[in-house]
């Protein structure tokens, strides 16, 4: 994992972004507080779907979901 400032980035940003390429993470300081992190495209989408993994497992069951959400609706009224 790399650390840049913002003004390293804005100067160098090829640098960081063929870093990234080769699948180095960049975290961004601005006044030396983490800001941002930069990472490729294939690693968000994969720290996305590992994150739901878990909230999607087998008992995931949408018939009863959407029966609860009809009942809830139909009661506000």
């Amino acid at each position: 994992m790399l650390t840049a400032t913002t003004t390293d980035i804005q100067n160098n940003f090829g640098y960081y972004l063929q870093a990234v390429r080769q699948g180095e993470e960049v975290i961004i300081l601005k006044n030396g507080k983490k800001v941002a992190r930069l990472v490729s495209h294939e690693s968000s989408v994969s720290f996305l779907t590992d994150s739901l993994r878990g909230v999607l497992k087998n008992d995931y069951n949408d018939k009863a979901i959407r029966a609860e959400r009809i009942e809830a609706h139909e009661n506000r009224g």
